[in-house]
């Protein structure tokens, strides 16, 4: 029977279940945990970016708009779930105290077997793979979204391994939820290629950028044990912390930029309310991480730390973002 409840929780949170919870789910409310849905919000919310804009310029059609929003959020969950088979075949889930707070590692934990990972991977990515054909040679969007599509499938299937094993995974998020799934978006929809979007895109795709960085500095000592080379690695846990603080600055820059040159209205300025949220995330990042748990941190939430700092200034200034891209969108229409 449907566990409406579960679908719920598994879009807003990374449900924390047993094997015996496991076991009396329905397929939607497995799918949806396996493919840790609640991430890939981020991805909804790129399309819904691009679908805002090609609103704005006169160019918005709900049918492509629904397709390339379906398609990159299956896609997004078919790179989750090949990323889990990738690190359970090379031993990194193994024993990996941080990857179960973000969600069960489902063949890890014995929910799921290798074959049957590997089908709701082939499922998944091949509808994800069927809207994107459609696009291409139905909607007579041709071959720059045949282009696109490709960039698309080699994130989802390299991001994993090789590009988080060499430096590149960081850069990698940056290139996809800023210009690739937001111009991208703009272009299937509306069948026009904008710098601009492209450019504004980075104002949004900064912010998951940052918690990722977040994320791998929190790791460093663990990647770098399992031999991932990641950028916080690479440069280290005091200039990674200068970075993530760096890349949700760098944002504000951009809209500045944007509202100048006149592609978005001056009350986007009221994105820049975010940064009375600031104090926290300069507090936090500016001393190395601690040794253990707070005592004024929440349960449950340790080893994660600065990644929970990013994430939660990440969402604030997101509300101030889609607050101004409304009122925005709102005043040139109408």
């Amino acid at each position: 029977m449907p566990n409406v409840a579960m679908w719920g929780k598994a879009l807003t949170a990374m449900p924390r279940i047993g094997k015996s919870d496991w076991d009396e789910l329905d397929l939607v409310s497995r799918w949806l945990i396996a493919t840790r849905s609640a991430v890939i919000v981020m991805t909804f919310t790129s399309a819904a970016f691009a679908g805002v804009l090609a609103w704005k310029a006169d160019g918005f059609d709900p049918l492509l708009f629904a397709l390339v929003t379906g398609g990159l959020c299956l896609a997004h969950a078919t790179n989750n779930l090949i990323n889990d088979l990738t690190d359970y075949w090379k031993g990194v889930d193994k024993d990996n105290y941080f990857r179960t707070q973000y969600g069960p590692q489902t063949v890890e934990a014995g929910f799921l077997t290798v074959r049957q990972l590997m089908t709701y991977a082939a499922l998944t990515g091949l509808v994800a793979l069927g809207i994107g054909f459609y696009l291409v040679f139905v909607s007579e969007r041709g071959d720059v979204t045949l282009m696109l599509l490709a960039a698309g499938a080699f994130f989802v299937l390299f991001y994993t391994f090789p590009l988080k094993y060499i430096g590149m995974g960081e850069p990698a998020v940056l290139v996809v939820w800023g210009p690739l799934m937001v111009g991208g978006s703009y272009f299937v929809i509306t069948g026009t290629w904008s710098n601009e979007v492209a450019v504004a895109s980075l104002a949004y795709a900064l912010g998951p950028t940052a918690v990722l960085f977040g994320k791998h500095t929190d790791k460093i000592e663990f990647d770098r044990e399992k031999g991932i080379r990641t950028l916080p690695v690479i440069l280290g846990e005091s200039l990674s912390r200068k970075v993530t603080v760096g890349l949700l600055l760098a944002q504000y820059p951009v809209i500045a930029y944007l509202i100048y040159v006149g592609f978005f209205h001056p009350v986007m300025l009221v994105s820049f309310a975010s940064m009375f949220s600031l104090g926290r995330v300069f507090q936090v990042f500016s001393r190395p991480r601690p040794d253990g748990p707070p005592p004024d941190l929440p349960p449950g939430v340790w080893p994660l730390w600065f990644v929970g700092v990013a994430f939660w200034f990440t969402r604030r200034y997101s509300g101030f973002f889609l607050l101004g891209l409304v009122l925005d969108l709102l005043i040139t229409k109408f």
